[in-house]
């Protein structure tokens, strides 16, 4: 059976940008993979993919090779080659103008300065690309914000940034299952955003006790 689906977790290759804040796309799809028995055993297209069935869907991972800012000379040829619609396209990115530990999940819209999203969307010919902004927060003071994607998250940020991505995986999943409009439903914010309660109503006469 054919892959139906493509997953791109966007970063870059090698071990000095492994734990980067720009890496949390990577670790997305890493996770998902972990969580479903996929390997990364494959290179095809500039990129690390793995294959196999996620739920009912055979689905490819991929980890684009090319750096960053030419993602799309991995993707576009990838939906080519396995002739995939852009539907079925799902990217998995950071985002430096989304607060640290919220996901955004979209069905379009600009790359918003993200230049592996500005990349892809170039190569596909189309904003209408899915894809889930992971939020990394802008850089502290006057970092500069090149330096601080590429830098490692310390301290707490380990924790809060492993739930996040696994959140992040989560969500690609959902996505899979039920689109993405119940991806979006069930993921976009922090992880600790409380529920909407329901309203109470006012009891009727029959409720009140005398």
């Amino acid at each position: 059976m054919a892959p139906s689906h493509l997953i791109v977790g966007l970063g870059n290759p090698g071990a000095r940008y492994e734990n980067t804040r720009h890496n949390v796309g990577y670790k997305t799809v890493e996770r998902l993979a972990q969580a479903n028995g996929l390997s990364f055993d494959k290179t095809e297209h500039k990129a690390l993919t793995a294959n196999g069935l996620i739920g009912d869907k055979r689905v490819i991972l991929a980890k684009p090779l090319t750096f960053m800012n030419l993602s799309g000379e991995s993707v576009q040829p990838l939906l080519h080659f396995y002739k995939i619609p852009v539907e079925n396209l799902l990217i998995a990115c950071d985002d430096l103008d989304i607060a640290f530990g919220v996901l955004r999940i979209r069905k379009t819209g600009s790359s918003g300065g993200q230049n592996g999203m500005k990349s892809i969307i170039e190569r596909v010919g189309t904003q209408n690309i899915n894809r889930i902004r992971i939020g990394i927060g802008r850089p502290p003071g006057k970092m500069n914000p090149a330096d601080y994607v590429l830098s490692t998250f310390k301290g707490d940020d380990v924790i809060s940034a492993l739930e996040l991505i696994d959140r992040a995986a989560k969500a690609a999943e959902t996505w899979l299952k039920s689109g993405i409009d119940a991806a979006m439903n069930t993921y976009n914010g922090a992880g600790d955003t409380p529920k909407p309660k329901p309203e109470k109503t006012a009891p009727t006469p029959a409720d009140e006790t005398p």
